[in-house]
């Protein structure tokens, strides 16, 4: 079907456009060459056009982080729009964040005007010198699927519907596209575009049937097999196939690092956090989504362990170096992968040692709860305020209508999160300043449901917490934010005594570079911007803390924020 619209502008045709496809917010942190942009959504509300809706957001990391999160939660790309080269630069940290979470993202930005003078988007203020670069392109090229410029208004379509194929396709991604202020705002009198878009959208593929089948066999004949899932519900669909597949064969599952909520925590197969322990008795590893499933430097399973990859890229292709073994890879959406697996391997196994291994990991998993339960229990009578007991306490408040967007600090042996899409962790390339924003778009889009941002007070900081709380009072979106402070680097800590277990930093007790003090007084922050803030430094009185943010959170609907003073490490 062919759709005509009435437009002014090649910049109002483009808005047309996205709204036609589906793009409901068009997150933007504005400069000289947004003039077309903002004239033609003038335009639009005059004539009761609304989307894509424009939000203003005052820092590029929030904006990409934001339209990072809408993604991860809806699955849905949005549009965030930043200035030139400079705006480029600032979100680049994020677009990172993006393409290493497989997060679709059409991420653009203007184009320093071409022309010097006679065309109606010529260059007209000092910046337009200095902003231009040879190659505007080359700065993400390296973190996109796919690049472009918009040349001209007659290629429009193609462009924009081809941007968001690509960065749909599996393995899902950013794209970038740059859009020259004199295209923008070149005239135009009418629109005409196809409605659907008619550009390929590959469909979901699924591993090969001999490969599913050499998969079954090698499961079918281990012993002690186990899977590490990392981010395989990034797909919420996947997580039931992969319980089914669990349940078939009675297969542990750990969570190594896992930016997604994998399996049902609750599940008596649930295995833990931390594989290494269990690594040395395995003779099947199943590694799903997962980058690095373990450390070589520190530790492998056997050589003689078979292993399995499951993954829409299973070599993970866009990394320049990764040696992870892999027996069989099966390539494909997760969630038909597994399923299909689960069916091959059932009339393969051996009831009595499937029956066996169920039986020792149910009483693995029970200890491991009970374990987890006496470490909070220990730390709530602490005198200061340790994280296993903070990470509890919101475990505490967490129910199906809860969203946990965790940057570092969250314990994750403290918190049972059960349902698919409840969950999000920071990505492995660690761009930090992601949480913020991150909860905000997936505030954005699940308003119904309560979001828990975790952050450290270093990715505190990261977040330009000013343009994230800004945000979130202009958008009317209230999101609880939980500084866990501790006022150091701890991660940087944590890489030193693993560097140097016996150096100088450890003889002498120093540990210069990582201290994050004197500790500014966070929850001003958030009062500042129009939301609640306050500090907890007692233990005792945490859980009536959180309780009392939640009940501005969902009755006052205003964001709030709670310092919490944690024990320094």
């Amino acid at each position: 079907m062919t759709k005509r619209a009435t437009v002014e502008t090649t910049a109002e045709a483009y808005l047309e456009l996205l709204a036609a496809r589906g793009v409901e917010y068009f997150f933007a942190n504005a400069g000289t060459d947004f003039s077309p942009i903002v004239e033609a959504y003038a335009r639009r509300f005059a004539q009761g056009q609304m989307l894509p809706r424009p939000m203003v957001v005052p820092h590029e990391i929030v904006a990409v982080a934001m339209a990072h999160g809408y993604a991860m939660v809806t699955g849905r790309a949005q549009a965030v729009m930043l200035h030139v080269v400079v705006g480029t630069a600032n979100g680049l940290g994020s677009v990172i964040n993006a393409a290493r979470a497989n997060v679709p993202m059409l991420f653009t930005a203007g184009r320093t005007p071409i022309t010097e003078a006679g065309l109606r988007g010529s260059r007209d203020r000092q910046i337009h010198w200095a902003q231009e670069s040879f190659d505007q392109g080359a700065m993400v090229r390296e973190f996109v699927k796919w690049d472009y410029e918009l040349r001209n208004f007659l290629q429009l379509e193609t462009v924009v519907d081809r941007a968001l194929a690509i960065t749909h396709a599996e393995p899902q991604g950013p794209v970038y596209l740059t859009l020259p202020r004199e295209v923008l705002g070149e005239r135009q009198e009418t629109f005409e575009y196809s409605d659907p878009s008619r550009m390929p959208r590959p469909s979901a593929v699924v591993a090969d049937a001999p490969a599913i089948a050499e998969a079954a066999r090698l499961i079918a004949a281990a012993r002690n097999p186990l899977v590490i899932a990392r981010a395989a519900g990034r797909d919420p669909a996947a997580v039931a196939s992969l319980v089914a597949l669990a349940e078939t064969a009675s297969l542990p599952v750990f969570e190594q690092f896992h930016t997604h909520l994998n399996f049902p925590q609750n599940h008596p197969l649930h295995a833990a956090f931390d594989v290494q322990p269990y690594l040395d008795d395995a003779d099947l590893i199943i590694v799903i989504e997962s980058d690095a499933p373990w450390f070589p430097q520190l530790k492998n399973p056997p050589r003689e362990a078979r292993v399995i990859q499951v993954g829409v890229d299973p070599l993970f292709s866009r990394y320049p170096i990764r040696g992870f073994p892999g027996d069989v890879a099966l390539a494909g959406a997760p969630r038909l992968t597994l399923a299909a697996l689960a069916d091959a391997v059932r009339p393969l196994l051996d009831a009595s040692l499937v029956r066996e291994r169920r039986a020792r990991w149910e009483a693995e998993h029970e200890r491991l709860m009970k374990t987890w339960a006496d470490t909070a229990r220990k730390a709530s009578t602490a005198p200061e305020i340790e994280m296993p007991w903070l990470s509890r306490s919101i475990g505490n408040v967490v129910d199906d209508r809860t969203i946990v967007v965790n940057e570092y600090d969250l314990d994750a042996t403290q918190v049972c999160m059960t349902r698919p899409g409840s969950y999000f962790n920071s990505p492995a390339s660690s761009a930090l300043g992601w949480g913020l924003g991150a909860a905000l778009g997936a505030k954005l889009a699940k308003p119904d449901h309560t979001v828990i941002c975790c952050v450290g007070d270093g990715s505190y900081i990261f977040g330009v917490p000013i343009a994230a709380h800004f945000v979130a009072r202009a958008q009317e979106l209230p999101v609880l934010f939980v500084v866990f402070n501790n006022r150091t680097w701890n991660a940087v800590k944590r890489s030193v005594l693993s560097y140097a277990k016996d150096g100088w930093a450890v003889k002498t007790g120093t540990m210069p570079l990582t201290a994050l003090e004197p500790s500014p007084d966070y929850e001003m922050v958030a009062q500042a911007c129009g939301g609640y803030g306050e500090r907890v430094d007692d233990p005792a009185k945490l859980p009536e803390a959180i309780a009392r943010a939640l009940r501005v959170v969902r009755g006052e609907k205003r964001h709030a924020l709670l310092n919490v003073i944690c024990t320094k490490p």
